[in-house]
This record gives C-alpha cells, structure tokens and sequence, in this order.
C-alpha cells in the first residue's frame, strides 16, 4: 500500500526552487518511498535515528538535497530540502543538520 508524502511546508517551498530535472529524480525517489522501498540516491542519515534518510542530486555544479521521514507515523515526511554550498565535500553543513534536528523534533511532538 502506497504512503501519502507529506511535506513540512518550508521543504515544500525549498523544493520547489529546485530546478525541474533535480525535482523529478528527488520525486521518484520519494515515490519510492512512499511504496515502502529504499531508492539508490536516498542514503540513511547517520546520528538522527532510524528512518530518515537523504536523497542528494548533483546537477550541473551544484548538489540538492532533500531530506525525509519514514517512522514517524503513517506518511513519509519530507523535513528539509536545500541546495548544498558548503565547500566542505559531500558532508551535510552543521546549520542544515541543526534545522533538520528542530524540524523533526517538532514533527514528533505534533504527531503524539
């Protein structure tokens, strides 16, 4: 049985200055998601528990990323999507992982 994808509205609007081709991989990705699987470019997020992972394209010079949540109820839950500039290789910067930290705590508490 297919999840909804549900998406934090600030995700929402990050996602959709995506440009078009990296909207489309990022959503076939979720899709796949939502039907119970992993997709190739979604990688598990390590230190922020079990269920929430990362898709990353590369487009151009540019990396996109969009982060989501598969064990917080009964949706998948799209936190955070964001165009990467750190210089810092593929490591997540620190200020996205903290808004990723306070995104999914609040969508925990929400969800009790």
């Amino acid at each position: 049985m297919e999840r909804k994808i549900s998406w934090i509205k600030a995700a929402e609007r990050g996602f959709l200055k995506f440009p078009e081709r990296v909207q489309l991989q990022m959503g076939r990705a979720l899709h796949i998601a939502a039907l119970g699987q992993k997709a190739d470019i979604a990688k598990p997020m390590k230190g922020l528990g079990a269920g929430v992972f990362e898709v990353r394209v590369a487009y151009r010079t540019d990396a996109y990323r969009t982060v989501y949540a598969v064990k917080l109820g009964k949706d998948v839950y799209v936190i955070h999507a964001f165009q990467k500039r750190s210089s810092m290789g593929i490591k997540t910067p620190l200020k996205e992982v903290d808004v990723i930290k306070t995104r999914l705590k609040r969508l925990k508490e929400e969800l009790r």
